[in-house]
């Protein structure tokens, strides 16, 4: 990447945070996908809260995981093919997947009550480390990569959408279970999602002072569904190994 002024080896000074002023404020900026995303995970966390609070008094969560999940899946499908709707969209999916963590991280912190904050700690961690990689140009993301975390990531959701349908007649998948093999899956999985982000700082670093401003609202959706993604992942996994361990 090349800085619009003088040169210099630092990353904290490299363009794609330092660059918004004397631009167009009618296209997409960082500083707006920043301020986007971080009023995404609010919500978020606003709805996590509420229904740990629920569970808190005795309400049976159950059917926010599996709700939330329906919900996530409808409203990403819809962003997906109305990447312009998506400010009309964002909040209700943030809420459905608030919903659908808020569950699962309630399943889980029942028998391991440190698990969902550990795996927010490692989740945040691990969102900054490819941030700096791919700001200091160790990872660079090419067509191959780009076509690799695509492949990988559609692969991934296919084998969870047979897992979940081999669930409804009873027939359960190996990924659900704490083999090996099951772990490998999961770690494969966190991997993959992490590197969506890359796919992610990407898409911003091209569209920014090019695209729309209204597309500060996908970039933003993109970057919430990896981290959430992520999230999801580091938790599952932490889960297999503390019951594996």
């Amino acid at each position: 990447m090349r800085l619009s002024s003088n040169k210099t080896s630092n990353p904290a000074f490299n363009e794609y945070f330092w660059n918004d002023k004397n631009t167009s404020s009618n296209t997409l900026r960082v500083s707006g996908v920043i301020f986007k995303s971080i009023a995404a995970i609010v919500v978020v966390a606003t709805v996590v809260g509420y229904v740990w609070k629920l569970n808190e008094q005795g309400v049976d969560v159950a059917w926010f995981r599996y709700g939330g999940i329906i919900g996530a899946i409808i409203f990403s499908t819809i962003i997906s093919y109305q990447k312009h709707l998506t400010h009309i969209f964002i909040i209700p999916y943030a809420i459905a997947k608030g919903c659908f963590i808020g569950g699962f991280s309630v399943w889980i912190k029942l028998r391991y009550p440190e698990l969902p904050y550990q795996a927010i700690g490692v989740t945040v961690f691990t969102f900054f480390t490819v941030f700096i990689l791919y700001q200091t140009g160790i990872i660079v993301v090419t067509k191959k990569i780009r076509s690799i975390i695509i492949t990988s990531a559609a692969s991934i959701f296919l084998v969870y959408i047979i897992s979940w349908i081999l669930s409804i007649f009873g027939i359960r998948s190996f990924i659900w279970g704490t083999s090996w093999i099951a772990i490998a899956f999961n770690v494969f999985a966190a991997i993959i999602a992490s590197m969506t982000l890359l796919l992610d700082f990407d898409y911003i670093e091209q569209k920014k002072h090019k695209a729309p401003k209204n597309m500060e609202w996908f970039a933003a959706w993109g970057l919430l569904v990896s981290l959430l993604w992520m999230y999801v992942e580091i938790l599952r996994l932490m889960k297999k190994l503390a019951i594996r361990f």
